[in-house]
């Protein structure tokens, strides 16, 4: 009986982190949609929600592989998968109650890292597949950044003729499209980190043979249902911080912004890198924003966003370990 509820109770405790995550993530696919008012609160997560369910059909199954690669197979172990999902459950919802934007996906990646760390040491991790995840804490901001820049300068040369009211009408249509193209990117992205841990969990619970290619259908659905749920709540906090704090938004810097933020989504996705939407929405508003001058942004606010991306990682695995101690202490091993 035991070695039945305890798989069943960690792949529970994987779809609250997928819930939270969904949670937490809301500001990523309704910021900008909401701060232009082109959708009320309500619509805007409903909208967001159902795309980050449709993600389902189109994208593959490359990030989730990518994430369980992180650790060597012979540490995949109940308690470290645990002390994984813990460490990145607390990060989330400190930096949730602080309003901070921050990355569920390197919550999660630190978390496992730091766990599997205290269980075997140097060698349980894969330095290779964590510095690819690493590289992109840096590389998706900035892309985002380019792209959204890009975008923007290209919008206003297009438009230049025309007038500020037929902008915003055509925007405010447009930006529904965009929203849409980007919530299918952040359920693509991040709904597939925890179909990945699951993946691990039913691997160590001896539920799958250790060559399977992939997790089961089940699975997939229940994770893509879980984050779906979870920006249905949305994270009102963090939606202001990326809405209005960063910089002030009219629905033509919102179409920008989700447009380049989408693109990066869809190729980090397709290469199978598990990226951080937060950061990579925050540097597509960076970017958009900059177009109107070095001061349109607020750097005070962006600077501790940042600060809240660099803790993320040690924090998230220092309580990954620390939760892998408190459970060897107590005998589960």
């Amino acid at each position: 009986m035991h070695d039945l509820w305890l798989p069943a109770a960690i792949v529970a405790l994987a779809l609250v982190f997928d819930f939270i995550n969904g949670f937490h993530d809301a500001a990523n696919s309704i910021a900008t949609v909401v701060s232009t008012r082109v959708l009320s609160p309500r619509w805007a997560v409903i909208w967001a929600a159902a795309f980050n369910f449709l993600a389902f059909w189109v994208f593959g199954l490359h990030v989730a592989k990518t994430v369980a690669k992180g650790v060597a197979p012979e540490f995949y172990t109940l308690p470290v998968v645990t002390g994984g999902l813990v460490g990145a459950i607390f990060w989330n919802l400190l930096t949730w109650w602080r309003g901070l934007p921050s990355s569920s996906s390197h919550a999660l990646v630190g978390g496992f890292a730091g766990a599997a760390l205290a269980y075997g040491g140097p060698s349980a991790l894969i330095p290779s597949v964590l510095l690819k995840i690493g590289l992109f804490i840096f590389i998706a901001p900035m892309l985002g950044l380019v792209l959204g820049w890009l975008t923007m300068v290209g919008t206003y040369w297009a438009f230049r003729h025309s007038s500020p009211a037929r902008v915003s009408k055509l925007f405010r249509k447009l930006q529904l499209v965009s929203a849409a193209a980007y919530s299918l990117g952040h359920g693509g992205n991040d709904a597939q980190k925890t179909i990945g841990i699951i993946f691990v969990v039913l691997l160590a619970s001896g539920r799958l043979p250790p060559d399977a290619a992939g997790p089961p259908d089940w699975v997939v659905v229940a994770c893509y249902a879980a984050i779906s749920l979870g920006t249905l709540m949305g994270g009102w906090r963090i939606v202001k911080t990326m809405g209005q704090k960063i910089c002030k938004l009219q629905p033509v810097h919102g179409f920008a912004a989700e447009s380049a933020g989408a693109l990066t989504l869809y190729g980090a996705t397709w290469l199978g890198i598990p990226v951080s939407t937060t950061h990579t929405i925050t540097g597509c508003i960076v970017g958009v924003g900059s177009t109107r001058g070095i001061h349109a942004v607020k750097w005070g606010v962006a600077t501790r966003v940042v600060w809240a991306w660099v803790l993320t990682i040690p924090a998230a695995a220092g309580v990954g370990a620390l939760s892998w101690y408190v459970f060897n202490f107590c005998g589960w091993r």
